[in-house]
C-alpha cells in the first residue's frame, strides 16, 4: 500500500483492533468466537503491522456480529468468521504501545474524514461538529459479557483488562453515552461526503 501510494495511487489501507491485539494463538486458545475474516496472523506478523501503523490509514471494528449458534458449528469451517468489535475498540486501541493518542485520534477520527470527504468530522475546530469522546486513561477495566451492549452477547475480549475506560461520547455536542450507558435516543443523521481526497 504505502509503495502504491509513493506511486499516486489512491489507495487506502485500514486495519482493525483485533489484529492489533490478537493473534492466531488467541484464536486457538478462544476457539470459534475469535475466528475472523482475513484469520488472525502469527505474534510476528502482528508486531509488523504495529511496526508499520505509520501506512495505515484508519483503523475500523470490522463489527460484524453473529447469532451464538453460528459460532457453535461443529464443522469449523461453516463458523461465522466475524467479530463484535465496535465497543471495544477505542479502549482495545489505548493498550497498544506502538500508538500515541494523536496516532488513536489519526487512526479512528482524522483518516476516516479525510478519506471519505466528510469535512464537519475528524477534529476539535471551529466549523466542525463537536463529535468527541472523554477517555479516562487511568482506569483499568475488564471486559465482560455482561458489559456487552450487542444482541448476541459473545466477544473474544472477554476477560481481557483495558487501559482506559470510555467515560463519555458526544455526537454534534449531544451525550450519546455516559458510564456505560446510552441516556440519549438516538440522534444520528446521514453524513454527506463533500468531496474525496
Amino acid at each position: 500500500v504505502a509503495e502504491a501510494r509513493d506511486r499516486g495511487v489512491d489507495v487506502t489501507c485500514e486495519t482493525c483492533p483485533h489484529y492489533l491485539v490478537l493473534s492466531d494463538q488467541d484464536m486457538v486458545a478462544l476457539g470459534a468466537v475469535a475466528k475472523c475474516a482475513p484469520p488472525l496472523r502469527s505474534v510476528e506478523e502482528q508486531r509488523e503491522l504495529r511496526r508499520d501503523l505509520r501506512d495505515v490509514d484508519t483503523v475500523g471494528s470490522d463489527h460484524s456480529p453473529s447469532p451464538p449458534e453460528m459460532k457453535e458449528r461443529s464443522n469449523f469451517f461453516q463458523v461465522w468468521g466475524g467479530i463484535s468489535g465496535c465497543q471495544h475498540l477505542l479502549p482495545l486501541l489505548c493498550g497498544v504501545e506502538e500508538l500515541s493518542r494523536a496516532e488513536i485520534a489519526r487512526l479512528t477520527s482524522r483518516g476516516v474524514a479525510r478519506r471519505f470527504g466528510l469535512g464537519t468530522k475528524g477534529g476539535i475546530e471551529i466549523g466542525k461538529d463537536a463529535d468527541f469522546t472523554l477517555v479516562d486513561f487511568g482506569t483499568e477495566e475488564t471486559i465482560t459479557t455482561e458489559s456487552l451492549h450487542y444482541r448476541h452477547k459473545q466477544t473474544p475480549y472477554a476477560g481481557r483488562k483495558t487501559r482506559a475506560r470510555i467515560v463519555r461520547t458526544f455526537l454534534r455536542g449531544q451525550t450519546i453515552f455516559k458510564n456505560g450507558s446510552f441516556p440519549s435516543q438516538s440522534c444520528g443523521k446521514f453524513v454527506r461526503p463533500e468531496h474525496r481526497q
